[in-house]
């Protein structure tokens, strides 16, 4: 049994769980499906097909943005979403590496 990791996590692993708890939640996983590859979304048209109130989507869209599933930009008045690519591959692939060395 390794013991290293019982009160810290590797650096590696440190957003992991910010990640898992964004996408955790039905409605996320929901949003995060809505966007097409390299589309960019903003609060507005993700409310429009959802069931969720503009109030309820920018609150979950805040959870993604702060667990870096989403990237953002403010142009004009409007926010912008997009997939953060880089972030969810990173994070993603630092748990397939490690189930991988398990083998």
């Amino acid at each position: 049994m390794k013991s290293d990791y019982t009160h810290t996590l590797p650096p590696e692993w440190q957003a992991m769980s910010r990640v898992f708890t964004a996408l955790g939640d039905e409605h996320r996983q929901r949003i995060l499906l809505l966007f097409d590859k390299g589309e960019r979304l903003n609060v507005g048209q993700i409310a429009q097909v959802s069931t969720l109130s503009r109030s309820t989507v920018s609150h979950h869209l805040k959870i993604l943005r702060e667990a870096e599933v989403l990237g953002s930009e403010k142009i004009g008045k409007e926010v912008w979403f997009w997939i953060n690519h880089t972030h969810l591959e990173q994070t993603l692939g630092n748990v397939l590496a490690y189930v991988q060395a398990q083998r």
